[in-house]
Formats: C-alpha cells, structure tokens, sequence
C-alpha cells in the first residue's frame, strides 16, 4: 500500500497543488491537521481534498476545531475524521488523536489509552498507524531549542503498544524528520506531501 503523508499546509496553495500530483500515485492519503489558519478557506480546502477520490483520513491540528472538521469531512464520502477512532483499509489499522500540541501530558489520551489498546491487541495481522497532531516526547520529531516539547502521555502509548508508525506534526522547525520509538517509526511529513510504501 502506498500512503501520501502531509500537514501544516497552513492554506499554502502550492502544497495544495503538491498533494493533489502526489496524490494520483498512492492508495491512501493521511493528514495530520493544520490545515489552514484558524480555519480560513477550510470549506474551500476540504472541497477540494473531497475531489481528490482517494479515501483521506484526517485529524485536526490546533488551527481546526474538532466538530467543525468532523462536520465537513461527513459531507465527502473519501473523507475519514478519525479522532478518537480506528479506521480499517485492507490489513492497515489506523487511529487517530489531533488537536493539542501543546501540553507534555495529555489526560484525555490518558483515559482512551485502555480502549486504544485493545483495538491494537484485536488487530492481530497487518500493520498499525497511529496519526497525532502533535508529537511524542523525547525525539527528534519534538526537540527545539529549548529542549523536548512532545508530549509524554503520547510516548507512553507508543512505547507500550505494537504500533508501526507513528505519523504526525505540529512543530515546524521539524518537518520532513524521521526517527525512531522502540520498533515504531515516527514520520514528520512536508506540507507538500511524502510517499511511503507499507
């Protein structure tokens, strides 16, 4: 399966222009959030992913609201918000928690940590995804200057799950970096889109 990964586009037209090229190539496309400026011209964006007739799990960034996004995403049918949710396609388990960013712990993760947990222990073949606004601590997905900014509550998950990858975004000054959690692969997507195979 081929997977167009992308975030923080921030209404950039160009990397609207970037996804829909990438997009003609894969299976699957998954978007971290972040989509425009505090929801400037997100009706005309989310039109315009709805066009792309490749099925798009989304989660929203700190610049969208999760019911608004909720709302415009049931009005495509390719169109898949999955915070605080699991998506299948074929083999592939996705799950999903956006929004944040911001905080080291997180207690509403906290809570569906138990839940989240037994959907990876139910998905016994295939791969696992787990999509996030925001990064785990601790990595280079979320270092800046000042030191590690991730959050601790979405590193735990990973750590004490069989998760595969780990795709996300948020801080800017770390896009386009990889690394690595114990087997999960982290992936920091440009806004104008990275490919991978699975």
């Amino acid at each position: 399966m081929k997977i167009l990964l992308f975030g923080d586009i921030h209404g950039s037209l160009d990397a609207l222009e970037s996804i829909k090229q990438k997009s003609q190539d894969v299976d699957l496309i998954v978007c971290v959030g972040d989509i425009t400026i505090f929801e400037s011209d997100i009706k005309f964006f989310m039109s315009e992913f709805g066009k792309l007739k490749k099925d798009m799990v989304i989660v929203h960034g700190n610049h969208e609201d999760s019911q608004t996004l909720k709302k415009l995403c049931s009005l495509y049918d390719n169109l898949h918000f999955i915070h605080k949710k699991k998506k299948k396609f074929g083999d592939v388990l996705f799950i999903g928690y956006g929004g944040g960013g911001f905080n080291l712990e997180d207690v509403e993760l906290k809570e569906m940590s138990g839940e989240m947990s037994k959907w990876v222990k139910e998905h016994k073949k295939g791969k696992v995804i787990f999509v996030s606004h925001g990064p785990p601590y601790g990595t280079k997905l979320d270092k800046l200057d000042e030191g590690h900014v991730g959050n601790i509550t979405l590193r735990e998950f990973i750590v004490n799950n069989r998760v595969d990858f780990l795709i996300c975004g948020h801080l800017h000054e770390n896009m386009g970096k990889m690394d690595k959690l114990k087997k999960t692969i982290l992936i920091y997507p440009s806004p104008n889109g990275q490919i991978i195979e699975i």
